[in-house]
């Protein structure tokens, strides 16, 4: 399973561990990765994601997994994230319709 985030494309970023005598060796930054459930309000379904803590936060911010999706780009999410955005959208647009 790849070590990025659903929500957000957080991925794993690589760097240097520098020691006193200046030395240096490659290091991996990992990102916080939580797999959670939340809920669709929209759907009336819970989905379970692999994200970042920080996107836990901005979904919570945002006033959940359907706000927060309808402002994401679909450039950062993940294809499983896309395919729950269109159910999302396209839900929503037969309750308007109704």
């Amino acid at each position: 399973m790849a070590r990025r985030c659903e929500l957000t494309g957080k991925a794993v970023l690589t760097g240097n561990n520098v020691s006193h005598a200046n030395n240096k060796t490659k290091r991996r930054f990992l990102p916080n990765l939580l797999a959670v459930t939340l809920l669709s309000d929209t759907l009336g379904q819970s989905v379970r994601l692999r994200i970042s803590a920080n996107a836990l936060r901005s979904v919570e911010h945002r006033g959940g997994l359907d706000a927060y999706l309808a402002k994401a780009g679909d450039d950062e999410l993940s294809p499983r994230a896309r395919l729950i955005k269109k159910q999302i959208a396209k839900k929503a647009a037969e309750v308007a319709a109704a």
